[in-house]
């Protein structure tokens, strides 16, 4: 199995359940988490390894959670959750696995001989910086042990906390590559509050991107995923990259939705309550298959190229923090396939 690298495995070496039996399972009354579980287990390894057959630019990851919060109808990452014996809907939204040892394990990890100090990403499986993060705060920990030992690193989010860590991350900045990337696939506040129902809006991530490249991290904009039939016409593009190039991104990447096993049944469950007249559109444009159709793709990623010029957003580098650390030339493009 792809995700067996993501095991709970004891000492000994032998296969143990994905949480421990010795988990700790919490339950808060705050508004803010009311009806969720969060399983507090300690894990044996925090930076794993993305499995060979993904499509990403980057091989290393940090994820201190599993399921997310924002609660996304359309998240790729719905199917790891069942890995779990979660489903991938309700679950996945509610039933958040807590990493409560993150910060101490890849602070050992980083200092482990057969570590080479790569490239990590965050926030490429669910949001490092979801709801949870405000109780848990398990990021500065990680972002402390990553400063220290020079490990570049990026971060892709949708919540605004990461502008708690901003000391942080100008710290690591100092020593190392950082950068950063929000995600916003559209402005439309009325869709957003029925497909995003638990991130900030799409302006207040905006407000993020312009605050931390004014501090000097450089931050893009991920324009993913562009929803086909729902945020795709010429006048919604033109207005999300407007806002993206107005909040000063070093870059923008449109990404059309993907739609794999677990994420396919909910996104389409949900379609067929909320625009059932595009179940059909939806079913000839991804026949079955987890990605629309190349030239689908090529013409929504052409036309935000277009619209980035006309905006004039053109590819630079990130701003350095520092000095002593040189840019890098062709800008966080780690961050631009998930």
């Amino acid at each position: 199995m792809r995700w067996d690298h993501l095991r709970l495995v004891p000492d000994g070496g032998e296969a143990a359940p994905l949480i421990e039996r010795g988990a700790v399972a919490r339950t808060f009354d705050t508004p803010e988490f009311r009806g969720m579980t969060f399983y507090e287990v300690r894990a044996k390894s925090v930076i794993n390894r993305v499995p060979e057959a993904s499509r990403v630019p980057f091989e290393w990851t940090i994820n201190p959670y599993r399921g997310c919060s924002h609660a996304c109808v359309y998240c790729f990452a719905r199917k790891t959750h069942e890995y779990l014996d979660f489903d991938s809907g309700a679950d996945f939204d509610s039933r958040i696995v807590v990493k409560v040892n993150a910060a101490e394990r890849v602070r050992a990890e980083l200092a482990a001989p057969r570590w080479r100090g790569e490239h990590i990403a965050m926030g490429t499986n669910v949001d490092c910086y979801q709801r949870a993060e405000g109780r848990y705060r398990l990021m500065p920990g990680i972002l402390a042990a990553l400063r220290d030992a020079r490990n570049p690193f990026s971060i892709l989010t949708k919540g605004s906390l990461i502008l708690r860590d901003l000391p942080l991350l100008l710290e690591a900045a100092e020593r190392t590559r950082v950068s950063a990337a929000v995600s916003v696939g559209f402005v439309d506040e009325e869709l957003w509050r029925l497909v995003e129902p638990g991130t900030p809006a799409p302006r207040k991530r905006l407000e993020v991107c312009a605050t931390l490249n004014e501090a000097g991290i450089g931050c893009a904009v991920l324009m993913g995923p562009v929803l086909p039939y729902l945020t795709d016409s010429p006048a919604q593009l033109d207005a999300a990259v407007r806002r993206i190039a107005e909040a000063g991104a070093t870059s923008v990447t449109a990404l059309p939705l993907h739609l794999r096993p677990g994420a396919r049944e909910w996104f389409l469950a949900w379609l067929r309550r909320h625009r059932p007249e595009l179940v059909v559109p939806y079913a000839r444009l991804y026949g079955g298959r987890s990605y629309a159709s190349k030239e689908y793709q090529d013409r929504v990623t052409g036309m935000v190229r277009e619209l980035a010029a006309k905006y004039g957003m053109v590819r630079r580098p990130p701003p350095a923090a520092h000095r002593g650390v040189p840019p890098r030339e062709e800008g966080p493009r780690q961050l631009t396939l998930l």
